[in-house]
């Protein structure tokens, strides 16, 4: 039996996935809290408000660090799941082919949303 490899891990090593991890659920938890605040500080709101929340430039850039915290903290949780349950023990011989395809495919949407959200962001 093969040992599952850190090639498609985020880090070096799995105490590293694990610290940011835990730092990207904080910023995603902030992120989320501070827009919830804000709707209900803002009963009345606006198409114009919530543009000029967007388009400054603080608000850009958390909502920048947001995602890239969220689409790391994808990354790591599905490379988790994946080196854990797509094994050949678990899958039979081709269980290796079958991970690296779905590893790629997670890694074409996260970039596919990286792209959008960011020109997103920044395009207001």
């Amino acid at each position: 039996m093969g040992s599952v490899t850190s090639i498609a891990s985020l880090g070096r090593n799995g105490l590293y996935d694990w610290v940011v991890q835990r730092i990207s659920a904080v910023v995603i938890a902030a992120y989320f809290l501070f827009l919830v605040f804000f709707l209900v500080m803002n009963p009345g709101l606006t198409y114009e408000q919530w543009v000029a929340l967007f388009s400054s430039n603080w608000m850009q850039v958390f909502s920048t660090i947001s995602l890239l915290m969220l689409l790391a903290h994808v990354w790591i949780g599905v490379w988790g799941v994946l080196t854990d349950y797509m094994t050949p023990r678990l899958m039979g011989s081709k269980a290796n082919s079958m991970r690296l395809v779905v590893e790629l495919v997670v890694f074409a949407v996260v970039l596919i949303v990286a792209v959008v959200g960011l020109s997103i962001f920044w395009s207001l």
